[in-house]
């Protein structure tokens, strides 16, 4: 991709299935990336796997503002001012809404709405005083079509898309740049703990395998490519635009 070499790059949920597979895209495509992750013990593993000059490691919750605040001052202090924001952290369970309990919905509202929220409102900052950067939002199809048993998580990948289409608007004269990719069922934890959650979770599980046109679920190394495309200088020309990873499962004109 043109334009990575050196770039400065934070991903969020950077220690995750889907987050290793995004940093390791971008270290090999010779940027210098930070990974913003709950867990500072599996980010300090996935630093010493990618090289320790190339990779900074954040452990915070980036629900909590004044810690990403922080977080990114000290990155910027290590490896420089950020070129780009990969906002890829979430969470959720397997649950059907009416079974749902409060604390549950503030959690997943907190770590996936809140938190890329705080991280956009921290970031542009800087990138707008220097009239450049990208933000890569990774949502979900789940945003666009909605999925049983993920109401909550639906419903902020929802806004995510709509929020990132609000600040394409609202940043493109300051020369930055947000889009948004959409993985369809990919293979993570978080979607493999739908077999843990009775034989609904399960059901779940095979109809969502078994509606997807290439006959098999995505895996982490499907989605950074496009998270890497959207972050270069070969997307130069696209703002506030939204690209599912699905295997066919969804086709938007």
């Amino acid at each position: 991709m043109r334009g990575l070499k050196d770039k400065v790059v934070i991903v969020t949920g950077g220690a995750g299935g889907m987050g290793q597979a995004i940093c390791g895209r971008f270290v090999a495509e010779g940027a210098k990336v930070a990974v913003f992750d709950l867990s500072g013990e599996t980010a300090s593993a996935l630093q010493g796997r990618l090289g320790r000059d190339r990779v900074h490691v954040e452990a915070l919750d980036i629900s909590d503002y004044d810690a990403v605040e922080a977080a990114v001052a000290r990155t910027e202090q290590v490896l420089g001012s950020v070129d780009v924001l990969v906002n890829n952290a979430g969470w959720d369970r397997f649950q059907m809404f009416l079974d749902t309990e409060a604390d549950f919905r503030r959690r997943v509202i907190a770590v996936n709405l809140e938190g890329p929220i705080n991280m956009h409102h921290v970031v542009l900052k800087g990138m707008s005083a220097r009239g450049s950067g990208r933000v890569v939002t990774v949502a979900s199809d789940a945003g666009r079509v909605g999925s049983s048993g993920q109401a909550v998580y639906s419903a902020w990948k929802g806004g995510l898309i709509a929020f990132t289409k609000t600040m394409a608007r609202e940043m493109v004269r300051k020369g930055v740049i947000l889009n948004c990719v959409c993985p369809g069922p990919t293979d993570t934890p978080m979607l493999r703990a739908f077999l843990d959650e009775g034989e609904r979770g399960k059901r779940v599980y095979e109809a969502l395998k078994g509606a997807i046109p290439m006959r098999r679920l995505g895996e982490p190394e499907d989605i950074p490519g496009v998270v890497a495309f959207f972050a270069s200088d070969d997307a130069h020309f696209m703002t506030g635009q939204v690209v599912s990873v699905s295997g066919g499962l969804t086709m938007h004109g």
